[in-house]
C-alpha cells in the first residue's frame, strides 16, 4: 500500500502550476475584497495645490509677530480659492483644505488671532511654513502607490480613489462549483425522514470561498449514483475554476466520486492524506479545472477547505501577501503523545494576561461534530510522531478564518 501523502506535499501539489485568473476592470464600489492585476499609477498630484490645515487666516511669515495688525482682503475656502495675492500688511482669512493663495507662506490659527472688523491682530506669533500641507505632500501623479497583488480593503480602495481613477484592474473572482453527495443529504428547512440529515457543509465552504474572493457556485445535492454523480461533476466543472464535491471520497461501498470523476477522465493528483481529520481528500485535474473532493463530515470538511482551498483561492485571485492564518500560543491543557499522521486540534483560544494565545483542546474531536467546531478559535497542529506535552509548552495553532 503506497504511503499517504505528508500535508505539505498535499498543498504543493494542488499550488503546483497555480496561474491567477485573468483581470478585468471593475468599479471602486464593486472592487472591495478584490486583488489588483496590476500596478496602480496615480493620476494626480494630492493634494494638488499648497492647501491650509487649519482654519485661521494666510499671510507672510516674517509679519507674524504679537501685536502686528493686518488688513484681510479676502476669504480663501474649500473649492473657492482666494484670486489674488496676499501683499504685505495684509492677510486672508482662510479654512481647513482650502488653497494658500499667492503670497502667503504661514497660516495663523484662529485661537491665535483677534478679529478687529476688517483687520485680524496676531495675539501670538506663528513660525513661517506653519499650518500648510504643501502641495503633493501626500502623492505626485505617476507614482506607483498600489502593487498588483494587494487586495483592496478601505484603506486601500481610499487611496486608489483619491489616485483619481474609477475602475480598477482586478483578478477575476475564482469560480468555485459545489456539488454534495448523499442519499441522506436534504437541504436545510425540509421535512426530514428517519434516516436523513441536513446538508450543512456547502454553507461553510461557500463562505471560506467568499471572504478568499471566490464565487462559489452551489451546484446542489447528487444522489449516490456514479453516473448521476459523473454527469452533475462534468456540469458543474465546464465553467468553474475549481471543482469541490462534498462526501463520496472514502472508499466505502457507496463512495462514489473518485469512480465517477476518473470516469470523465479525472487526472487524479493524490488521494489520501496522512492527517486527521481529513484523510481521504481528492485532488484532480477535470481539464482545466482543479478539483477538490473533500469527505463528508462536516469538521473533515471545514477544516480541509481552510487547509487546501483556502490557499488555492488565494493563489487564484493573485494575492501576493495573504493575512497570516496561524499563531504561536500556549496550551491550556496537557495532550498526549501523536501518531504518524498530522492532527488539527479543536482548541478553544483565549487572551493570556500577558496578551500572547492561550490554546486549549476540547476534550471530543470526533469529526461529526459542528458544534465543537463553531466553539473553536483554531485548530492545535500536532506533527506526526508527536511527544506528549505539557501544559503551558508552545503550539502552532491555524486561525478559524475564512
Amino acid at each position: 500500500m503506497a504511503a499517504m501523502l505528508s500535508v505539505a506535499e498535499a498543498l504543493a501539489r494542488v499550488l503546483a502550476g497555480v496561474v491567477p485568473t485573468p483581470a478585468e476592470r471593475v468599479g471602486l464600489h464593486q472592487a472591495g475584497g478584490r486583488v489588483l492585476a496590476e500596478d496602480l499609477v496615480s493620476l494626480r498630484t494630492q493634494p494638488p495645490f499648497a492647501a491650509s490645515a487649519m482654519d485661521g487666516y494666510a499671510l507672510i511669515g516674517a509679519e507674524a509677530v504679537a501685536g502686528a495688525r493686518l488688513r484681510v482682503v479676502g476669504e480663501s475656502a474649500a473649492g473657492h480659492g482666494f484670486d489674488g495675492t496676499v501683499e504685505p500688511g495684509t492677510a486672508v482669512r482662510i479654512f481647513t483644505g482650502a488653497p494658500v493663495p499667492a503670497g502667503a507662506d504661514t497660516v495663523l490659527i484662529q485661537e491665535d488671532a483677534r478679529r478687529d472688523g476688517d483687520w485680524v491682530v496676531v495675539e501670538s506669533p506663528v513660525a513661517t511654513g506653519r499650518n500648510i500641507r504643501a502641495r503633493g505632500v501626500d502623492f505626485a501623479e505617476g507614482e506607483v502607490l498600489l502593487k498588483a497583488g494587494t487586495r483592496l480593503d478601505f484603506r486601500t480602495l481610499s487611496l486608489a480613489a483619491a489616485m483619481n481613477h474609477a475602475t480598477l484592474p482586478v483578478h477575476r473572482k475564482p469560480r468555485v462549483a459545489i456539488l454534495a453527495t448523499g442519499d441522506e443529504l436534504r437541504a436545510p428547512g425540509s421535512v426530514l425522514g428517519p434516516d436523513q440529515i441536513v446538508a450543512s457543509n456547502a454553507y461553510g465552504v461557500a463562505e471560506i470561498v467568499r471572504a478568499c474572493g471566490g464565487e462559489p457556485i452551489d451546484h446542489g445535492i447528487a444522489a449516490d449514483i456514479e453516473a448521476e454523480i459523473a454527469a452533475r461533476t462534468v456540469a458543474a466543472a465546464r465553467d468553474a475554476d475549481v471543482l469541490v464535491t462534498l462526501g463520496g471520497a472514502s472508499v466505502g461501498d457507496h463512495d462514489y466520486v473518485q469512480q465517477a470523476l476518473g470516469s470523465e477522465g479525472m487526472e487524479l493528483g493524490f488521494w489520501k492524506i496522512a492527517m486527521r481529520p481529513g484523510k481521504p481528500l481528492i485532488f484532480g485535474r477535470l481539464g482545466s479545472t482543479r478539483v477538490l473532493g473533500l469527505p463528508g463530515n462536516p469538521v473533515s470538511s471545514l477544516v480541509c477547505a481552510l487547509l487546501y482551498l483556502k490557499p488555492l483561492l488565494q493563489a487564484l485571485t493573485g494575492d501576493a501577501a495573504p493575512p497570516a492564518s496561524e499563531v504561536t500560543a500556549r496550551l491550556g491543557a496537557a495532550m498526549k503523545p501523536n501518531d504518524q499522521r498530522q492532527d488539527y486540534v479543536r482548541a478553544r483560544l483565549d487572551r493570556a494576561p500577558d496578551g500572547g494565545w492561550i490554546a486549549t483542546p476540547h476534550t471530543s474531536q470526533d469529526s461529526s461534530l459542528l458544534g465543537i467546531l463553531a466553539g473553536s478559535g483554531g485548530l492545535i497542529v500536532r506533527p506526526p510522531g508527536a511527544p506528549a506535552a505539557d501544559a503551558g509548552e508552545a503550539c502552532r495553532v491555524v486561525l478559524m478564518q475564512g
